[in-house]
């Protein structure tokens, strides 16, 4: 039987690498049905009829957004999750990869970086406290689904992703945010960018190709485990200095705007259990995607 493929989500950032390699897929966006809506979400399933679904679509946004909206980022995400799990099961979906985020895991633990088996021993951070609980819920109920219907259902957990379609606006994440106010001092002659925090947290960011290569492979080998997936770890400051050699603005200055909040000190996550699943797996470095980011905005003018 040939897969019909649903990607929500689809116009998003995840969901425009997928597109270049998986071009006989649904990519549907916020226009085509409302998630959080059961029934447009029902006739979704009614109407396209897919036997995969690659849940992509999410509410997401910045430490600030997260903090001012706590009950939206928690509302839509877990109408759409919950709505898109019931609704696969009801209409005999044969695979579900749903996308988490490593935001679920807890604020803080004893041992770095985390495994799979740390979800549950504390709330995540307070920072993006009610997107991460949603998030977390969403692999419990997965959780649940395949114990108690024996689906075939299984999530991803990605650290933070980047690449040439990542969302460049007033929500944008940290390396977005970072391209976007290098090029923007570039353009006005300045001599320094000015960032929040004080540069000491640490993250990992994973180019949303790689990330979208990985999610094909598990439908082509028939990967059904629940694993992390992520790169090297480095501190916000290192990330900017790799982002200011990669877009050929060395000479300017970082400044650090320590009034501002640094958000969760270090969230880095075990790659252990996706490396012996899929062990030829090479990430793009992160000076690569970087530059491979800002040369795509520079030639298609997008800022």
């Amino acid at each position: 039987m040939n897969n019909r493929i649903i990607v929500t989500g689809g116009s998003g950032l995840v969901g425009r690498y997928l597109k270049d390699i998986m071009p006989d897929a649904i990519y549907l966006s916020s226009k085509d049905y409302d998630l959080i809506n059961p029934i447009e979400v029902e006739q979704m399933f009614i109407d396209l009829k897919p036997n995969i679904i690659i849940h992509l679509a999410a509410k997401v946004g910045g430490i600030f957004d997260n903090m001012n909206k706590p009950a939206e980022y928690f509302d839509e995400n877990i109408l759409m999750n919950t709505l898109i799990v019931k609704y696969s099961k009801k209409y005999n979906v044969d695979r579900l990869i749903a996308i988490l985020s490593t935001c679920i895991y807890p604020d803080v633990v004893d041992n770095y970086p985390m495994v799979e088996s740390d979800l549950h021993i504390g709330p995540p951070a307070p920072t993006n406290f009610t997107y991460g609980y949603a998030k977390r819920c969403l692999g419990v109920q997965i959780d649940a689904y395949n114990k108690q219907y024996d689906t075939k259902y299984n999530y991803l957990i990605p650290s933070n992703l980047y690449g040439e379609y990542d969302n460049f606006g007033e929500n944008s994440h940290y390396v977005a945010a970072l391209i976007k106010k290098i090029i923007i001092a570039k353009q006005k002659g300045e001599k320094n960018i000015q960032l929040f925090g004080t540069g000491k947290p640490l993250r990992q960011f994973m180019y949303a190709g790689d990330f979208a290569k990985i999610i094909k492979r598990c439908i082509d080998d028939n990967i059904y485990e629940n694993f992390n997936i992520s790169t090297d770890n480095y501190t916000i400051k290192e990330i900017a200095e790799i982002a200011l050699k990669a877009c050929d603005a060395e000479y300017l200055d970082l400044l650090f705007d320590s009034t501002k909040p640094d958000g969760q000190y270090r969230k880095d996550v075990s790659n252990d259990k996706m490396l012996n699943i899929i062990d030829d797996f090479e990430p793009m470095t992160l000076f690569d995607g970087i530059k491979k980011t800002y040369d795509y905005l520079i030639k298609n003018n997008k800022i």
